[in-house]
């Protein structure tokens, strides 16, 4: 069994990052370093104010220590973490986009009134449960030890768990609907045979996940490589260049001292 330490270390960046930031920011707020709705989303503050760090301090924000912030948490280091070692495996700069264009999908939904929400860090951990239940529709759920479900309704059953405990079911509404739009963009309308391919912009692609700086790290055996089959074509190879290098050093035996070759004939013969 893996040790705490260990199980950190083995989480992937992306979702390790985003874990940590909504931990972090709780723990500030639970040892009272800050007011919470210093870091809300407000437009009017973001226009008039130019307090622009609100677009991006709210998504880091999953209320105060509670069951429901357990259970958020839960989900990023369950979901989050299985989507970027499943689908988005060597795919960095992809699930970087996905958190980017989740962002901006729920802070244009959010400027609507009825819709608008001060912290959008729930509906961005329901958008990556969203996107995990459309990438594995297929498996086992269990809630709470209870009910067993398919992957694909792990949304519905959460929604469902947050109305009857009483939760604020908007932020999860607004993660469903964002996490549709961009798996319809990227998946569903491509396979629909669409002209339009939403891809990760260029400058995200030079997002690649931090290596070991260790350069034995992993490694098992070490010694010299070879290729299943090299051997005997190896042997062949040797074979081959030993019968020209004998016939060649044969032929040069032959000619020295030779400088004509042809037919002899003596003289007055």
């Amino acid at each position: 069994m893996s040790t705490p330490a260990e199980y950190y270390r083995s989480l992937p960046p992306v979702s390790k990052i985003y874990g940590v930031a909504c931990l972090m920011t709780t723990s500030a707020f639970y040892l009272q370093l800050y007011d919470a709705w210093n870091i809300a989303l407000d437009y009017g503050a973001v226009f008039k104010r130019l307090q622009v760090w609100r677009l991006i301090t709210n998504f880091f924000f999953l209320g105060p220590f509670s069951l429901p912030f357990a259970v958020r948490l839960i989900m990023i280091a369950k979901y989050g973490v299985s989507l970027e070692r499943g689908p988005f495996d060597k795919r960095t700069a992809d699930y970087v986009w996905m958190f980017i264009f989740g962002a901006l999908s729920l802070l244009v939904v959010s400027a609507v009134p009825y819709f608008r929400y001060p912290f959008l860090g729930v509906s961005l951990v329901f958008m990556i449960a969203y996107v995990w239940s459309r990438e594995f529709p297929n498996a086992r759920i269990n809630i709470y030890g209870v009910v067993s479900l398919k992957g694909f309704y792990l949304p519905w059953a959460l929604l469902a768990l947050d109305l009857i405990f009483g939760n604020p079911i908007k932020p999860d509404i607004l993660g469903m609907l964002a996490g549709h739009i961009y798996y319809f963009l990227t998946v569903l309308h491509p396979l629909a045979g669409g002209n339009f391919k939403f891809k990760t912009p260029l400058w995200g692609r030079q997002i690649n996940s931090p290596v070991q700086s260790d350069p034995s790290a992993g490694i098992v055996f070490k010694g010299r490589g070879h290729r299943l089959g090299g051997t005997q074509r190896t042997a062949a190879r040797d074979t081959t260049e030993g019968n020209a290098s004998a016939s060649s050093h044969q032929q040069q035996t032959q000619s020295n001292g030779v400088a004509f070759r042809g037919k002899s004939h003596r003289l007055n013969g």
